[in-house]
């Protein structure tokens, strides 16, 4: 439990009514839009929270956004600090503890990924159900602590994979599984590397979310991930995979991801 996590709690708290959050939702900025299904949100900038993370792309605006989607109280963080912007894979760590002095029951993580399986086709959205270091950086190193020796088994919650899949049906969406594997970013992974990953069995893989899975798992809050796929990776399929989120499959995959976020919400 640290200072500046408690401080930011506080100062949600003082700025929102709304009690009993059950659901949390990490946004990349390539999903900023999402968090438009917030009913009467309250809008709290990152620069207004101690711990959280300031770096982000330009024009780039990280807010933790407050409101109810169709009548259930929901946080939603936009902007997700990733270690490709500072070298720092633990800048999540003081926004997720402070969710859990909210009392914030479940997290779940929305990211762009690249596939390197023929099933997961770009557009794809993609329920992750274990990850792959691949790095070997840890946000934990250097905290200090016997509670960073945390137990990885089903650190991607099967109750709230249930719950992706159960809300995925309500709303007509097909959601897939699939092994993340982190790798730094921002550039693409090489075809050797793209190779490497099958051989070791990824099926998507991405510059973020593992370090969030991580830390969620420190501070025992329940953890989801979903993907949307923007490209195959490079060599496999024809993949040449590009910073470009505004082609036609991508924006699909958005908007289907928008679908989804609402029917998780409400899905129990």
């Amino acid at each position: 439990m640290t200072r500046p996590a408690q401080t930011a709690a506080e100062t949600i708290k003082a700025r929102s009514a709304l009690e009993m959050v059950e659901a949390a939702i990490i946004l990349g900025h390539n999903f900023a839009g999402v968090a438009d299904i917030a009913e009467n949100p309250v809008i709290i900038r990152y620069a207004e929270l101690p711990g959280f993370p300031q770096i982000g792309p330009a024009g780039d605006e990280r807010e933790l956004i407050i409101g109810a989607v169709d009548g259930i109280p929901t946080v939603f963080l936009k902007g997700c600090a990733n270690f490709y912007e500072t070298g720092d894979p633990s800048l999540m760590a003081r926004p997720i503890e402070t969710l859990t002095h909210l009392g914030v029951r479940s997290l779940l993580s929305a990211v762009t990924a690249v596939s390197v399986s023929a099933d997961l086709m770009p557009s794809s959205l993609v329920a992750i159900i274990d990850h792959i270091n691949f790095n070997g950086l840890n946000p934990l190193v250097g905290a200090g602590g016997d509670n960073n020796f945390v137990n990885m088994t089903e650190a991607y919650d099967k109750r709230l994979q249930r719950r992706l899949k159960l809300a995925s049906s309500g709303a007509g969406i097909t959601l897939r599984e699939g092994v993340f594997m982190w790798f730094s970013g921002p550039s693409f992974e090489t075809p050797a590397e793209v190779k490497m990953a099958r051989l070791l069995g990824a099926d998507l893989l991405g510059p973020s979310l593992v370090p969030e899975a991580i830390l969620a798992r420190r501070f025992s809050l329940p953890f989801a991930g979903v993907a949307v796929i923007s490209d195959y990776a490079a060599g496999f399929s024809g993949g040449n995979p590009t910073h470009d989120l505004s082609r036609g499959h991508n924006v699909a995959g958005v908007v289907a991801l928008k679908r989804l976020v609402r029917a998780y919400v409400k899905a129990r």
